[in-house]
């Protein structure tokens, strides 16, 4: 789900928007970025089984952890749904990595490319791989069902210590 703004103009008492016929004289740079709902949505179950999507978490000491999500849930709120140790410090707002997760090497290319933000934010994670992504920025769609997401050792904020994180 995506946000835009649509901006309408107000011209002789009649209001225009793209959709009806309007030129558009200048161009502007427009930003889409995802939803943020701050986990609420992955809360909820799926509607019906055509929505389902199986994700396996694989946590630090190599146990599967085999969850139903949905179609549109984010997989660090998701992991937070059913207690798995995924932190994510800043809340989905790619401003750290300790959602950081190694992709099982054939959904790797079922997913968006990363962005920019997310490559930076990734080269300071411990750990790295050709295969991490950050769990807050995979939306899960039909395609990756099966998705297999292995948590590394640790994250940037060092829990090694048996320390279990909380979602906020």
């Amino acid at each position: 789900m995506f946000c835009l703004l649509v901006r309408q103009v107000r011209k002789s008492g009649r209001l225009f928007s793209p959709n009806n016929n309007t030129k558009i004289f200048s161009k502007q740079l427009l930003h889409l970025s995802q939803t943020q709902r701050h986990g609420e949505y992955e809360w909820q179950d799926p509607k019906s089984e055509d929505d389902v999507v199986r994700v396996i978490y694989i946590d630090k000491d190599g146990k599967r952890l085999e969850v139903r999500g949905k179609v549109g849930d984010n997989i660090l709120y998701l992991a937070h749904r059913y207690e798995i140790e995924m932190e994510g410090a800043c809340e989905a707002s790619l401003a750290c990595t300790t959602c950081h997760v190694y992709v099982k090497d054939n959904y790797l290319n079922k997913l968006p490319p990363a962005e920019e933000k997310e490559d930076d934010l990734l080269d300071m994670a411990p750990f790295l791989r050709e295969n991490s992504r950050l769990g807050c920025q995979i939306i899960l769609t039909k395609d990756l069902d099966g998705i297999e997401l292995e948590l590394p050792k640790a994250t940037r904020n060092f829990y090694v210590d048996g320390h279990k994180p909380k979602p906020h």
